[in-house]
Parts: C-alpha cells; structure tokens; sequence
C-alpha cells in the first residue's frame, strides 16, 4: 500500500470525489478479526483471503489472484494465530482473483493432493471459459480495467472500485476436489459445518454463497459488495443474470439474515448485526430488480441499449446509499447489459445490421469531415466546451484512419484523459487513462508473438488442455488438413484420439490411432513455442508412432500475441 500513500491528502481535481472516497476506504487494510475464529486478510490483492479456524487448522476462503500475496496473507495470519495447517480451501466462485493464488496457501508436495478444495458446481469449465479459452484477449482487456500499467498517483490508477488493485505473481489453476451441487447441501470441513447456496449466472456463472452456523457468519462471496457490480464487466465476460442475481439475493436474506451476526463478502468490508444484514441484503436485492426491470420497460417501449443507459437513473431510497453507487459496474453499462441478455448486440436498425469495420468507416468520417486538419478544427472546438464524449467518437474515426497522425493521437489521449478524470468507476477511470497512456507511448510492433502467461494453461487436466488447443487452431491454414493420432501423457497415463478435419480440432477418450506420448508439460512448451519438437525427440521426451502427426498439429496452431492493439489498428 506504500505507493497509495496520497490517498492520505487532499482530494485533488484529478479524481472524482466518490471514486476519492471510495479509494480511502479500499486503502485500510491487514488482518482482521470478522468474530472469534473468523479472520480476513484485505489489501493484499484485489480480492480478501478470509480464513476460518478449524479443529486442525485453517480453512481458506478465495486465496487471491496469485501465490505470492496469498502466502504473505497466510504469514500474516499464523504470525498472530498460530503456525496451524492449511485443512481446507473454498473457491466462491469462477473468477480468477479467488482462486489463482491457491498455490500459495497449498502445503509442498505429497500434502498437497490431501487438501480439499470445494467449488460451486460448474466452476472448472466456467473458469476455463473465461481464464483460458479466451485468456489472451480478456487479460489484456484486464490490463485496461485494472490500471495494471497506470502509475499508482492522483493522475493514474487510484482505485478499482472493487479493491486496490490485482497483484501480479503466479497465478495457478488448481481443480476442485469437492463441487456443491444444491443450495441446502452440508458440509463438514475440519470440524466446521457449512450450509451452501448456489448461486449460479449471479456475478459469475459458477458461485454460491454460504453460512457457518457456529459463527454466525454469512459470506455472500461476490454477490453482495459495497457498490453497483458488473451485470456486463468490460474486460469481457458473459452478461450475468440480474433477475436470478436478486433473487438469490433474497434467498439468502430470507434464510440468514435474521440470525446472522456478521456478513462478509470477497470484497470490500463486512456488517455486524442481523438488522444492518437484513437491510444491506434488500438494498442490494432491489438495485439489480431495479436495473433489470426497468432496463425492459424501456427497452418495450423502443429504446436501445445506448438510449437506455443514459435514461436510466436508480430511485432515491436506493440512490442515497454509497453501497449501490458505480464504483465498479455503472448503471450505464449495466442497463446495456440487461438489454443483450435479452435482446443481443443487434438493435433492430437494419443500419447497424452490417457495418464496416473501424478502419474502413474511420477512413471515410474523414473524407466527410474534409479532411484530417478539418476533422482536428472541429474535434479541438468541441474539447474547448468540454464536449469529451464527441471528441472521443470524433478523433477515434481520424487514429483508425491514421494511426501515424500524431495530433489526432495527442488530443484523443488529452480527451480520454478528461474523460478518466470525470469518472466515478475505477475501471472506466482505469480505461480512460490507459488508452490515453497507449496513444502517448505506442509499443514498438514485434516480429513474433510476446505471449502472456501460461500458469493456468500448465496446470488444466488433460481433457480440457485439449480443449484450449481447439481455440488456437488457425482455420485457414488448417482446411487441407487431416490427421488422426492418439497422445498418450505419460504423467497421467490417459489417452486421448486427437483428429482435425473440415479445420476443426476435435478429441475424445480412446487409443484407435497410431501413438504419440510426452508429458502435459511437454505439450504446453510444444504451444508456446517454448521447445522444438525435433529436440524432445532427439531428447526422448516425445516418443511413438505419431510424432510427425503431433509436429504437423503444433504447426497449424496460432500463439497469442498479449499486446495486441486497442486503441489503435
């Protein structure tokens, strides 16, 4: 927390005031005790690690984004509590802020596989589908919604509304060994009882919410923070279920709330006292009905998406509170969410049926304006009133119609930057001054894909390794292609028919084909480029039949280039 340390001034006139407030109180963090047993690490990530105390040891409640600052969560805690085992982890959800730093809390080697670790039913694939499958565009995405390449200062990234920031160590995808299947279904985890509910398409596809009976405790995981959440989150994600989301939220309230003694969440800080439960719970309750219902009526009575979002304004019983304010989802983007669930990308204006892409309509709102110079007089008069949000449209049009134009880069970063300033969201803040931050300071192009992280790709079972492999077939070179092997991962000692034809790749359980076997490992390195497979042969870590088969399949796939333009072509 030490570069946060200008929170402790004054607000300056680069932050909103409610975004200011909200950072202040983001900043307290350390270990707290919820109610005797109960604990809670805040700070340390984006996310809270919390940590009940068991017969044995400590259950683990979402160890984070990544190792190393769940393991100085873990430190902390012993340093106070005693040094205790880990007996039990839980993941609330899909999202990777609560699981990826489950390597960091895990004991070292054989112990390790003796840990359970419990999920909502539908965690794995839920996680894949966002973390993995489409990895490389929402991480980067996360790049911009997080301030991950901000300066942490009054001009950059002061907050993410949701907490402080993602940390960036290791981040590990480790299955679950326990999934909850039912709302009701008990569990006992080192002497502690659990009661579950699950609480799927909420805030994420697979998450469930859950009470201790003999603390009194709720976690309502991420389902009920102190703001407005994401229906649609902009680094890119499924559109969540409003109508479902308040209605699990009810559930909870009618069954806990009028015993609970403290309620706590994944984020942000907890409430004591069944009354201040019971009315937080309905608050929130009513602010995602609210955001659904009324995102309908208007979109009954002809309105789109856009025209929705600036229609839509909450209620004052529900406006007054700061725990339904846009920290972090905003009622804007959020009413647009609600109107893609149900309705699409696709307004109904045969206009927008088929448009051209940015570059190609961005070379033409050029020519119409006269010209680039004549484009810049009217984008320059329009930011002299204040008018951001044209100019923003406006100059975008002129950088994708010429991303060399040097002034039409300046002023586009000077707009986002206004525009960042303005904003209550941390992560529309976050995305403002990002791409204010591109547009000054271009990465350089590279010859060769710089790939991100491959921690959760190491990690998968095998079946849905293969899976990502399917994402990462290039069709177009693929469409002569025809091949059928079986791999066989000596490590796991499973096998797998591997075939691609009509440019699809396609697998399943079986051994009919001609053999190839190596590690999972082995395989990864093979994807990302990392070892040649000529010199695992030679090496005798690929072995079989159907080693040119494998090299042609390795041939057909794509590697992810993380730093692929936003802001720019």
């Amino acid at each position: 927390m030490a570069p946060y340390a200008f929170l402790e001034g004054e607000r300056p006139d680069t932050v909103s005031p409610s975004l200011w407030r909200q950072a202040r109180l983001n900043a307290i963090h350390g270990l707290f005790e919820l109610t005797p047993g109960v604990y809670q690490v805040r700070g340390f990530d984006i996310s809270n690690v919390t940590f009940i105390e068991g017969e044995r040891g400590y259950l683990v409640i979402d160890p984070l984004t990544s190792a190393e600052p769940a393991a100085a969560a873990l430190k902390l805690l012993r340093a106070h509590r005693g040094d205790r085992p880990v007996t039990g982890v839980i993941y609330t959800h899909s999202h990777v802020d609560h699981y990826g730093g489950i390597l960091g809390v895990l004991p070292e080697g054989e112990a390790r596989t003796e840990v359970p670790i419990v999920a909502p039913e539908g965690f794995l694939e839920a996680a894949i589908s966002e973390n993995v499958l489409l990895g490389n565009a929402m991480t980067r995405r996360a790049t911009y919604m997080y301030g991950a390449l901000l300066p942490p200062d009054a001009r950059g990234h002061v907050d993410s509304g949701l907490g402080k920031g993602v940390s960036r160590g290791a981040v590990s995808l480790i299955p679950p060994t326990r999934s909850i299947t039912h709302t009701g279904e008990r569990l006992i985890l080192d002497g502690v009882e659990i009661v579950f509910q699950v609480t799927p398409d909420t805030e994420a596809p697979a998450e469930m919410n859950f009470y201790f009976p003999k603390f009194k405790a709720l976690c309502m995981a991420e389902n009920c923070t102190c703001h407005l959440h994401n229906l649609y989150t902009p680094r890119g994600a499924q559109v969540r279920d409003a109508r479902a989301w308040s209605g699990y939220i009810e559930e909870a309230r009618q069954t806990w709330a009028h015993e609970a003694e403290v309620l706590f969440a994944s984020h942000h800080w907890p409430r004591w006292g069944a009354g201040r439960a019971d009315d937080f719970l309905g608050k929130q309750r009513d602010l995602y009905k609210y955001v659904h219902d009324q995102s309908l009526r208007l979109a009954n009575h002809g309105l789109n998406g856009a025209e929705i979002g600036e229609a839509l304004r909450l209620p004052p019983t529900l406006s007054a509170e700061w725990y339904t304010r846009g920290y972090y989802g905003t009622l804007n983007h959020n009413a647009k969410a609600v109107y893609q669930r149900y309705l699409g990308w696709f307004d109904g204006n045969p206009a927008n049926l088929h448009t051209l892409p940015p570059i190609e309509v961005g070379k033409r709102y050029v020519e119409l304006a006269g010209g680039a110079d004549q484009l810049l007089v009217k984008a320059r008069t329009a930011f002299a009133r204040g008018d951001y949000r044209w100019v923003a449209e406006l100059v975008n049009h002129l950088v994708f119609a010429d991303p060399a134009n040097a002034e039409a880069r300046a002023l586009q970063a000077e707009t986002l930057e206004q525009l960042g300033y303005q904003a209550e969201s941390g992560p529309w803040r976050d995305f403002y001054l990002t791409g204010a931050q591109e547009l000054r300071f271009p990465r350089p192009a590279s010859a060769t894909p710089r790939q991100g992280s491959a921690g959760q790709l190491r990690t998968l079972p095998a079946n849905h390794l293969l899976e990502a492999l399917a994402v990462r077939l290039n069709g177009e070179r693929a469409t002569e292609a025809d091949l059928g092997f079986t791999l066989r991962f000596i490590d796991s000692g499973e096998s797998f028919d591997v075939m691609v034809e009509n440019a699809v790749l396609r697998h399943h359980t079986g051994a009919t084909y001609p053999v190839v076997e190596l590690t999972r490992a082995k395989l990864v390195d093979l994807v990302l480029g990392e070892a040649m497979i000529e010199d695992l042969i030679k090496r005798g870590e690929v072995t079989g039949e159907a080693t040119g088969e494998l090299g042609a399949l390795i041939g057909l796939l794509d590697r992810f280039d993380f730093w692929f333009e936003i802001v720019a072509p």
